[in-house]
């Protein structure tokens, strides 16, 4: 069909869609959106008038998208573990909680979403490796002069995005210098030996006070979680000596606790001995003051009876000590009065240890000695003898 033919263009023939109905139909939807009513011959041909309401109205269908566009850009979602701080004109307006939102697209309002549940880092005296040290940061003086090799690593959570954002301008330069300025301080106030051996954890704990006390009056927003020392050591160039002197301390602590074994061993034994001894001289005092208490009660009881019979009293002390002398002996030299003694031989004693000797399997001999009168038998006792003797024995008391 050529161009010219009347039919030309129409739905139920082939070739290229007229532009200018397009453009009228869009026209005629966008103005009863908008409410509008469309100028112009609508079943008619393409005319200039009509062309300009064609173009009018693209104008707005574009000016609305765009308007569309610009009104969609301002919805934004939070996800969980992150804050949305919304800006309007620059000026702080409120925080959002996780979940979809919306605010005036720009350039009126803007959002900044901050982690605040992510672990942040800070490393100081070393980045990324121990290895790689940074001595202007790690190397540190002590109380007693000397110097340390401090390496230690920072982790923070923000706990208000708004300060976080607003009162500094770097706030993890902030968190990096006040961990040197806390952990200076520290080490300043503390002995080498303090800080290389026992007092890793304490220094650790005051550092991550001071921290945080530092970041708090700075209003950082940000929270110190943990300090973690990675290493503390002497410097490289006199790290052999320190290496003996860390030996020299085990071996005195190892020194000290063997001593301190011994003593508990010795101790307890020598407070024994002498709580023992101590019993047993309070027993003898005890012992001593009895018997010196009973034989003065009975030196009193003999008095008593010597006061109401001298003579008999007398005579039984003198028996009985007589008879505690000669229970323990085996011989009595008795002296006569003639001048010549006379031995006794209590014939019932010598036989009593004669006969225990025989029953452990020994021979006694008894050879008896003979008197300066008689030297070749002895005399035989016979109890009118030992009467008479007796008899003398109390005249001489008298």
């Amino acid at each position: 069909m050529p161009p010219n033919e009347p039919q030309w263009g129409k739905k139920n023939n082939e070739g290229p869609p007229d532009l200018d109905e397009i453009l009228r139909k869009l026209q005629q939807k966008i103005a009863s959106l908008l409410g509008l009513r469309p100028r112009g011959n609508n079943t008619g041909g393409a005319t200039p008038r009509g062309m300009g309401n064609a173009v009018g109205g693209g104008v707005v269908f574009v000016i609305f998208l765009i308007i569309a566009v610009w009104l969609a850009s301002g919805f934004y979602i939070v996800d969980e573990g992150k804050r949305g701080v919304v800006l309007r004109l620059g000026k702080y307006l409120e925080t959002t909680m996780p979940g979809p939102r919306w605010h005036v697209p720009y350039p009126f309002e803007a959002v900044e979403v901050v982690n605040v549940s992510g672990v942040r880092t800070v490393e100081v005296g070393y980045r990324g490796n121990p290895k790689n040290k940074q001595p202007q940061e790690a190397l540190m003086l002590t109380d007693d002069e000397n110097i340390v090799d401090v390496q230690f690593a920072i982790q923070y959570t923000l706990k208000s995005p708004e300060d976080y954002l607003f009162n500094n301008r770097n706030p993890d330069d902030n968190v990096l210098q006040a961990a040197e300025t806390s952990i200076r301080e520290v080490v300043g106030k503390s002995r080498m030996d303090f800080v290389l051996n026992q007092g890793r954890s304490e220094i650790a704990a005051r550092v991550k006070l001071s921290m945080q006390q530092i970041l708090d009056r700075y209003h950082a927003g940000i929270n110190i979680t943990t300090v973690n020392l990675q290493g503390v050591q002497a410097p490289e160039q006199v790290q052999a000596a320190f290496e003996d002197v860390v030996r020299a301390g085990q071996d005195r602590e190892r020194f000290k606790n063997e001593g301190q074994a011994y003593a508990n061993d010795v101790v307890p034994k020598a407070r024994g001995v002498a709580s023992r001894l101590f019993e047993e001289a309070n027993g003898y005092r005890q012992s001593v003051i009895s018997t010196a208490q009973g034989d003065a009660a009975r030196f009193r009881q003999i008095l008593a009876e010597y006061e109401k019979a001298p003579q008999v009293t007398r005579e039984r002390i003198y028996l009985d000590t007589m008879q505690q002398i000669l229970s323990s002996t085996s011989k009595v030299v008795v002296d006569q009065k003639g001048g010549q003694n006379l031995l006794y031989l209590p014939i019932d004693k010598l036989m009593q240890l004669s006969g225990q000797q025989q029953s452990s399997g020994t021979t006694v001999e008894i050879t008896p000695r003979a008197s300066a009168g008689d030297v070749s038998s002895p005399p035989v006792e016979t109890p009118s003898r030992r009467d008479s003797l007796r008899s003398r024995e109390r005249e001489s008391g008298r």
